[in-house]
């Protein structure tokens, strides 16, 4: 069913949800196919009621939140690289002061391109004016760390437990031996 929605979401193709996050088509454009794939699959859904509020939530990963503290502290560049939907845009920028902690965001849907597209990676540098091989990456899709790599970033997946990324940032930034 997870296909259905958001496809092969380690790749970066013609699925819906895909085309969602490229800012190519609506919130309400991608529940309609949704649907359509739904109903194809022998699955029937209701239509949600017009004008319904996205049924998401985001929440703060507070250990991670405090690094990007720590880091901003010591002087480093920091970007947000994300795969969004402007639909969602109000919601995640509300979790905190993105525009204060960060020197740059690239949010895919204002640009055209998503994770794991190497050219949203390579905007992302050219935007910060940053080296590939000087800059860490952190993901919590390792599809998305992977590409990062193939340009040359260094990655760091990040697993429902942070802690291990965590330390790999810090020991990447020259915080911790």
């Amino acid at each position: 069913m997870t296909r259905i929605f958001v496809g092969d979401y380690g790749e970066d193709g013609d699925h819906p949800w895909h085309r969602l996050e490229r800012g190519e088509i609506t919130l309400a454009e991608n529940r309609e196919l949704n649907r359509a794939a739904l109903l194809a699959a022998g699955i029937e859904i209701p239509a949600p009621p017009p004008g319904g509020a996205p049924m998401i939530t985001f929440t703060v990963c507070e250990p991670m939140r405090e690094l990007v503290q720590e880091l901003r502290g010591h002087g480093l560049r920091l970007g947000v690289l994300t795969n969004n939907v402007l639909e969602f845009r109000d919601l995640w920028r509300a979790m905190m002061p993105f525009d204060e902690w960060f020197d740059d965001i690239v949010d895919s849907h204002e640009v055209g391109l998503r994770k794991p597209n190497p050219a949203i990676y390579q905007l992302a540098l050219a935007r910060l004016g940053a080296e590939a091989g000087r800059t860490v990456f952190v993901d919590d899709v390792a599809t998305n760390v992977a590409a990062a790599e193939s340009v040359g970033m260094r990655g760091v997946w990040v697993e429902a437990d942070p802690t291990a990324a965590i330390g790999a940032v810090r020991r990447l930034a020259g915080l911790i031996a």
